[in-house]
């Protein structure tokens, strides 16, 4: 009998994102809801807005491969400087073609309007359990993945 040739998995490279997270914790969370959920993407965690900017800016420099999708806190620590990196990306004319969902604990309706004149993709509020993080990620893949369509990047 002959022998099947041994079945090699080949390494799919994954589709980069940035999460920009201040707090550790919500970050393991978020890491740990991504790979459960979302196995096809790379995240890439930054904690502050200079981090962020000097890392897009290498990439643009360097030929690297940006971001598909940036996952944002707001209050990095303070809302200041949330809206200051919305900004920062929504006025380069690179970053500004990257997608990008805000994920916040506020609730505030001010917070939400004033994120969306920056051209956001979406505004998630940040789920309280595990389990519910989970439902977020399983229903924001099959959206993002399944259900958009988006643009082949040329950035």
């Amino acid at each position: 009998m002959a022998k099947l040739p041994g079945t090699r998995r080949r390494k799919v490279p994954r589709i980069p994102i940035l999460v920009i997270e201040d707090n550790a914790d919500h970050w393991l969370i978020i890491r740990s809801a991504l790979s459960q959920c979302f196995p096809e993407v790379e995240p890439l965690w930054m904690n502050n807005t200079s981090q962020v900017i000097n890392h897009l800016n290498t990439c643009v420099s360097t030929e690297k491969e940006l971001p598909r999708l940036i996952l944002t806190d707001l209050y990095l620590p303070r809302r200041e400087d949330g809206f200051l990196l919305l900004e920062s990306l929504k006025n380069h004319v690179v970053f500004r073609q990257l997608p990008v969902v805000v994920l916040s604990n506020s609730e505030d309706r001010k917070d939400i309007e004033q994120a969306y004149t920056f051209s956001i993709a979406s505004y998630i509020v940040k789920p309280v359990s595990y389990h519910q993080w989970l439902n977020c990620f399983y229903t924001f893949r099959r959206y993002w993945l399944e259900a958009v369509t988006l643009p082949i990047h040329s950035y």
